[in-house]
């Protein structure tokens, strides 16, 4: 569990700096970045992410 929400913190990171950092080109704010990253596709989508890093780094911990 600790290793699929450390995948989704660093989804939800990697999200929030390329959102800041293109919303703050046209003048947004870090509130409105959050706010846009935050929905949920993109819970879904870190949610798989997460189980498919997890299942991955299983593989390879019992491979190795």
């Amino acid at each position: 569990m600790v290793e699929v929400g450390f995948i989704v913190f660093l989804f939800y990171s990697n999200l929030l700096m390329g959102k800041f950092t293109h919303s703050n080109d046209q003048g947004k704010s870090l509130v409105f970045a959050i706010q846009d990253i935050f929905t949920i596709t993109n819970f879904v989508i870190a949610i798989i992410s997460g189980l498919i890093g997890y299942v991955v780094v299983e593989f390879l911990r019992k491979r190795i």
